[in-house]
């Protein structure tokens, strides 16, 4: 049964309002609309004496009454509906069209809106082009002429730099190797960058600096014959690198242990020698009674040298003996070696906690802590040194290996070399005195080369 919509739309008679034709947010704007109208009407208003969080919980933003069961509004394909009314739908039209990217003139046809009849194809504007420069014949031969290149293959390669976008993979597939002389890839770079190059500054405004782009052909070539060699290893090679590679590692890592450690050493010392300062500064200062002078001429002692005891200068009443007690910085370690210590001198470890005897007491332990942390260095020191020793003669074992064999077994044999066969051998071979082993191809040589110089020897009459 036809209804108003359709007799006036038979009739041609006007639809006030609804006429026009029907676009996209009619369609799915529609319940917004109705609902923006209905909450217009309705006007809600907080009852006094509630508060403001409860009445939130009745009535939300959109002064809806809160639901009782959840439910899905959200507003997409599953929920809205085409609902069509009395508009009129936009008409569309079959008409040709043709692409500006393509030169052989083809014409195309496909649906498009009435309205947009003329307009140009929408997706032109995706075709971009290289600008490729254009050289003229007085040009090249001022500028541009090469002895390695005549114009013919210069002209043949910017033909083809043009026709593939400077894509030199395939203009290097694509060129005329049986006409003119075989190039690389890195040859055409070379040509095509030098002769832009060149047009840009005969171009250029007098007084202005181009930009020029400069292909250095010649690190091109390393970097792909470095990759082909990186390519071209074998597995021994690989698991090699990655030995010495896991070596070099080691060997950053007890370098910087050593100087971390000398570094601690240097501050102790210098802890050493600020405390023995300090003491003699406090030695003639108690000569000459000046004990008011005491805090003023009192060197800067560092946070390392010994233990730092904290000072009680807050107000209220604080115990002498409090001013023992070590702090927390201090290891349980180091707390046992002072203890050991005071016990075998017979020190007692809780003292009269006189003003004296507390300060002669917290230096004692401070210099007890010092003298440890020396105690430990020198004797780091000492192990390292025997073990780079023992590294040492194990490297000049193994260099010497096939002249032992060779030598009589009724000669001497130095133990320790002089410091000019150290420079001679050290010129020779390097030495590595961290301790790194020898990785295993080097091994297989050095044993090969040692084998075969005792044969020689035997050889010979």
């Amino acid at each position: 049964m036809a209804t108003g919509a359709d007799v006036r739309d038979i009739l041609e008679l006007g639809g006030g309002e609804n006429d026009g034709p029907i676009s996209k947010k009619d369609l799915i704007n529609s319940d917004k609309k109705k609902s923006k109208k209905a909450t217009e009407t309705l006007t809600f208003k907080r009852p006094e004496g509630m508060h403001r969080e409860v009445y939130a919980l009745l009535y939300s933003d959109k002064k809806d009454a809160p639901p009782l069961l959840p439910s899905d509004t959200t507003q997409g394909y599953r929920t809205v509906k085409a609902k069509l009314g009395c508009k009129k739908v936009r008409p569309w039209k079959w008409m040709p069209f043709t692409n500006p990217a393509r030169r052989d003139g083809a014409i195309f046809h496909h649906w498009r809106r009435v309205a947009e009849e003329g307009k140009d194809y929408p997706f032109a504007r995706f075709n971009k082009t290289v600008q490729v420069p254009v050289y003229s014949e007085q040009e090249y031969q001022m500028h541009l002429h090469d002895d390695g290149w005549t114009k013919a293959e210069t002209d043949h390669l910017f033909d083809l730099c043009k026709r593939f976008d400077l894509r030199f993979i395939v203009v290097h597939d694509r060129y005329d190797h049986q006409q003119y002389r075989k190039r690389s890839v890195e040859d055409l770079k070379e040509r095509y960058y030098n002769i832009c190059g060149k047009l840009t500054k005969v171009r250029a405004a007098s007084g202005t600096e181009p930009k020029i782009y400069i292909f250095d052909a010649g690190h091109e070539r390393r970097r792909k014959e470095q990759l082909e060699k990186l390519f071209n290893r074998t597995p021994e090679q690989v698991a090699e690198e990655e030995y010495l590679i896991q070596e070099l590692r080691k060997i950053e890592t007890r370098k910087k242990e050593r100087e971390k450690k000398t570094q601690d050493l240097q501050k102790l010392i210098k802890a050493a020698d600020t405390t023995t300062e300090l003491r003699r500064a406090e030695k003639r200062v108690s000569k000459k009674k000046l004990p008011q002078k005491r805090e003023t001429e009192k060197p800067a002692v560092p946070e390392t040298a010994g233990i730092k005891f904290p000072d009680f200068k807050s107000a209220g009443v604080t115990l002498r003996s409090q001013r023992m007690k070590l702090p927390s910085s201090v290891g349980q370690k180091k707390i046992k070696a002072i203890e050991q210590i005071l016990i075998e001198q017979g020190v007692d470890l809780n003292p009269m906690p006189t003003e004296e005897i507390v300060q002669m007491f917290n230096e004692l332990r401070s210099d007890l802590v010092l003298l440890y942390e020396l105690k430990q260095a020198h004797s780091n020191c000492e192990y390292e040194q025997q073990m780079l020793r023992h590294r040492y003669e194990a490297l000049l074992k193994a260099g010497s290996g096939g002249a032992c064999g060779a030598s009589t077994p009724g000669a001497e044999v130095q133990s320790w070399p002089s410091a000019d066969d150290i420079k001679v051998e050290a010129k020779e071979q390097i030495i590595d005195v961290v301790g790194a082993p020898l990785t295993p191809n080097s091994r297989k040589r050095r044993e090969s080369a040692s084998s075969s110089s005792s044969v020689k020897k035997v050889k010979k009459p």
